[in-house]
Parts: C-alpha cells; structure tokens; sequence
C-alpha cells in the first residue's frame, strides 16, 4: 500500500486541515494510506518521511527550522513527491530559499483579493490536464514569481483592473517539475475549502498528487 503524509498548520485563514480531509479520501480510494499532522516536526523523522509516496504540505507562512527543511528538502531530493497548492505550499517559510526553490515559485500579491477570473489550459496533452477546459474561478488571483525551469500546465492573465501595471500579464497557475528524484506539483488555486467545489480546481490537484507521487 502506498503512503501519504499531509502536514497541517501555519495561517489558519486558509483552512489547512479542512482542505486536507477533501483530498486525504481520494487518496485513500485510489490505495493510499493517509496521515494528517499538524506539526513540522512530522520533517525531522527522515526515515519515515523518506519510506513516504507522497507529501502535501498545507503550511502559510510560519518558520521551518534547519532539521525540518533538510528532512522535507532531503525527502524529495531522494524521491518522495511532492504536491501542493495554494499559500499552503507557495506561501510557507518566506526565508527559506531553498524551499522556494523547490517548490518552483512564490506567491507575491493576489490584487483586488475575491474576485472573478479565468483559469486557462495550456497544455492539453498532459496527463494532469487532459480533457479539462479553461473555467473561473471566484477567489484569490495569485501573482506569482516563478522559475522558468517549470513545466507550466495552465496560467491566468491579469485584467490591471485592481494593479494597474500588470495588466496584460500572464501567470502561470499550475505546473509540474523535478527536484532531484522527486516530484513536485502545485496549484495555485484553494484559498479555502470551498473553492475545490470547482471541479477543475479539485480534478487538478488530485491529478498533481497522483502524478508526484513515487
């Protein structure tokens, strides 16, 4: 049986754990077994983390200490995927630069805070993303910086309606890559639980998770 560990905590506004029991029952219908934390230290076992499928960190800002960010950093190196979304992943540690360097971006603003916008598919033919259509969202616009290394699946472009001088420019919303013999997916949609009622939004990320694992 496959293993997923999902770790849990940081800014609360962003609904870690109730996030984490949407996606935790998929995993476990497709043959995972599933572990909710809600500690970092869950990072300091490096022997567990590494006997793990799967990682989905759920963690908005907060610090992470040196031990916990070489057992995380040092589990996917070895092969352990990792999968995320959101702040929950592209939001955690603002000093840890090695962190944003593996997960391929960090989050910058989200101008005008909830609004309506539109998600847009750019490559078609990837597993995670096959079949799906472009679609809105009512939620946070992410602005992102990014890393160019980055396999980009989808983007959104930015309207200048709220930040004037972006207007025009495209972001990426959902990519994929490698960080040594691990995966790593992320999302940028899922500001809290009820965005997932979109089905593209969760299709994404149970696909990502699927895909980064093992």
């Amino acid at each position: 049986m496959k293993s997923a560990l999902f770790v849990c905590g940081g800014w609360e506004g962003h609904e870690p754990e109730k996030c984490a029991r949407i996606f935790a029952p998929f995993l476990e219908d497709n043959g995972y077994e599933t572990e909710i934390s809600t500690t970092l230290n869950s990072y300091l076992d490096g022997e567990k983390l590494r006997s793990l499928d799967l990682i989905v960190p759920i963690w908005t800002m907060g610090t992470i200490t040196e031990g916990q960010e070489r057992g995380l950093i040092g589990a996917v190196e070895d092969g352990v995927g990792l999968a995320g979304w959101h702040g929950g992943m592209a939001d955690s540690f603002r000093e840890s630069i090695r962190y944003q360097f593996m997960v391929g971006g960090q989050w910058v603003a989200h101008p005008g805070d909830i609004i309506d916008y539109e998600v847009n598919i750019t490559d078609h033919e990837d597993p995670i993303t096959a079949d799906l259509r472009d679609f809105g969202m009512h939620s946070e616009q992410y602005y992102m910086h990014v890393d160019p290394a980055n396999k980009v699946l989808a983007t959104t472009t930015f309207s200048g309606e709220h930040t004037p001088w972006i207007s025009g420019n495209t972001i990426p919303v959902v990519w994929k890559r490698k960080w040594g013999e691990g995966r790593v997916f992320y999302s940028s949609l899922g500001h809290v639980a009820k965005d997932f009622d979109v089905p593209e939004a969760r299709t994404l990320v149970e696909r990502g998770m699927l895909w980064a694992s093992r």
